[in-house]
């Protein structure tokens, strides 16, 4: 399965604009919000801090950064042109913040231009994550701070019972959207080698049974993947979408996902 956020600036502008649409539902979850304040909470923004943010999609976490009181900057980057559009016109206001179309496998940056680079669920759908991680080592400022958030993916549940027939749609979908769900259990290592130092990682669990509305969104992805590829019937396909919305209506839902933080410094330059 592809994985269509890691070619993003190649899909059609439909794809673009309902993978943005999702961008944005997650960033409105109350438990999302949760996670990235918390993790944000661990960097120390120096005084007029300047911030890229890399795979920026919609520009949600870089709106957050802009408003943080020692963060004199933001520039997001992201390959999609359908949601850099979209976060223009979100940020419309925020005079710290803009937006440029960018790999962050080749950023046209200088070196130590900035103090702080976020990567909010990014690094999973990257192929090759190394190159980004060593392009933001390149463009940080020596004792610059490295913020990367992102799903283990490998962790993603809705199942209530063995063999659940819902299961098989959230890992279509996780499958359809991740190119690397077990990337975070070798992250450390990489951050690590590539020359990062002081490097800590914490867990963050997402939960949802009430109104479970991002993990229905999964299990309808993974449903219309199934059917689009030939594996199940559009009735079927169908059928899994009423299952879900009962198990909500009835309180009778469960998903989850294990989330991870890291936060690494680059060295300080020698005296």
């Amino acid at each position: 399965m592809s994985d269509p956020y890691a070619s993003i600036d190649e899909a059609d502008s439909h794809v673009q604009e309902r993978l943005a649409g999702v961008l944005e539902l997650r960033a409105a979850d109350p438990q999302q919000r949760a996670m990235l304040e918390s993790y944000l909470a661990d960097i120390d923004f120096p005084e007029g801090a300047r911030v890229l943010e890399i795979g920026c999609g919609t520009g949600a976490v870089s709106r957050v950064l802009a408003r943080l009181p020692r963060v004199a900057e933001v520039v997001g980057v992201d390959l999609g042109a359908v949601f850099l559009d979209k976060a223009r016109e979100l940020s419309s206001g925020i005079p710290n913040l803009r937006f440029e179309q960018a790999d962050g496998r080749s950023l046209n940056y200088d070196h130590g231009e900035f103090d702080v680079v976020v990567m909010h669920t990014v690094l999973s759908h990257v192929p090759g994550p190394e190159r980004t991680l060593a392009e933001a080592y390149r463009v940080l400022s020596p004792g610059g701070w490295l913020s990367i958030f992102d799903g283990d993916y490998a962790t993603t549940t809705v199942a209530i019972a063995e063999h659940d027939p819902l299961q098989c749609c959230a890992e279509a979908a996780i499958g359809w959207v991740v190119h690397d769900r077990w990337l975070f259990r070798r992250l450390r290592a990489i951050v690590q080698s590539t020359g990062f130092h002081n490097t800590r990682t914490r867990s963050h669990g997402y939960l949802e049974i009430r109104n479970p509305t991002y993990m229905i969104s999964l299990i309808e992805r993974g449903a219309d993947f199934l059917s689009s590829a030939g594996r199940i019937g559009s009735d079927t396909a169908d059928a899994l979408k009423i299952e879900a919305r009962r198990r909500a209506d009835a309180g009778e839902f469960f998903g989850h996902i294990a989330y991870v933080s890291l936060i690494a410094r680059k060295p300080e330059a020698p005296n």
